[in-house]
């Protein structure tokens, strides 16, 4: 089996739309693990100096993890390595960024593509990652968003039943044994293939994405109570599995049906707390603080929400959490999930 991927569209970045939106930044000195984040020039450069002008925009950000989104990749040699490209990408992303402000641990930990459906040919690849990441690399993502036959619109929009593919399984039993996580983007009507594949690899630490991709667009728009529903339901049966983490983020795609980068003004973080908080605090609830993480999605989240915006948005949501509750949703979490 092969996997085709339709290229992905992103909400356009208008900076000068973002500016129309100040705001102070809320507990500033609460330490802040970014753990989910890309590097592009898709719509607009998102580099060294882009990053870096988001992570010292007044939140107290003190590391990253860059998460694979098909960039720079080799351009010639074998296609299962090619892939490898974009690590060595970030890896020369982070150099930079060291040099220009080594008080930040930017791209400190790496996220890459391996074909998991190479099975137990993924073994080289793998290699070649380590090798390229020089110390960074703690896991693999392998998209398997899929529609399905009711929202062919869907992009990356995989094969629909992907999780369960042999080879795909052979593959990704190679994740534990190196050392790796496994990071999942998908929507919400495949969180129980999810929760099926983590019942079968109980010692692979595996984060999801996104809360699990509430889809909002599509069939679905119009549906929230009826998706938030569905989704929570799924949500209470993943719990019961250990080795599952959750990204606390992702909820500012078109996708999502929330259509914040309609609106003529750009959303303040009260808006954006009050639409995130039920999907927020219901995984919070049912994870607990210890398996869930804050992530910013940018620069995909940036189409609609400021990167200051975003955080104050997350710290609204947590402002009843302990001290200790905090600092694992903001940092502990992400530090221990990928060994930063």
């Amino acid at each position: 089996m092969t996997q085709d991927y339709e290229a992905t569209t992103h909400i356009l970045t208008r900076d000068d739309w973002l500016a129309k939106a100040s705001e102070e930044i809320l507990e500033p000195e609460l330490p802040i693990i970014d753990p989910h984040h890309h590097l592009w020039d898709r719509l607009g450069p998102y580099f060294a100096d882009e990053l870096l002008a988001d992570l010292t925009s007044g939140h107290n950000i003190r590391k990253t993890v860059f998460i694979q989104c098909r960039y720079g990749y080799r351009e010639d040699g074998p296609t299962d390595l090619k892939p490898v490209g974009e690590t060595e990408f970030v890896v020369g992303i982070a150099e930079e960024c060291a040099r220009k402000r080594p008080d930040i641990g930017a791209c400190d930990g790496i996220v890459a593509h391996a074909n998991l459906l190479l099975g137990d040919a993924v073994q080289p690849v793998l290699d070649a990652h380590k090798e390229a990441a020089k110390g960074r690399l703690r896991g693999i993502r392998h998209y398997t968003a899929s529609g399905g036959d009711r929202f062919s619109g869907a992009v990356p929009n995989s094969p629909l039943r992907l999780m369960y593919d042999d080879a795909f399984r052979k593959g990704f039993g190679h994740l534990a044994a190196n050392g790796l996580t496994y990071d999942a983007w998908l929507y919400h009507p495949q969180i129980p293939d999810f929760t099926d594949l983590a019942r079968a690899f109980p010692d692979t630490t595996m984060i999801l994405d996104h809360l699990g991709g509430p889809l909002g667009i599509g069939p679905y728009r119009g549906k929230g109570d009826e998706v938030f529903a569905e989704w929570k339901g799924y949500m209470q049966d993943l719990a019961g599995c250990p080795n599952v983490i959750i990204k606390l983020g992702g909820l500012a795609m078109d996708v999502n049906g929330f259509d914040l980068h309609l609106e003529p003004l750009p959303p303040s973080s009260g808006e954006c707390a009050r639409l995130w908080r039920p999907y927020i605090e219901n995984a919070i609830e049912l994870f607990g603080a210890d398996r869930c993480m804050f992530e910013s999605n940018f620069p995909v989240d940036k189409g609609a929400v400021s990167y200051p915006v975003v955080w104050n948005a997350f710290k609204r949501i947590a402002a009843g959490a302990s001290d200790a509750e905090k600092a694992s949703l903001f940092h502990d979490t992400a530090a221990r999930v990928y060994r930063l």
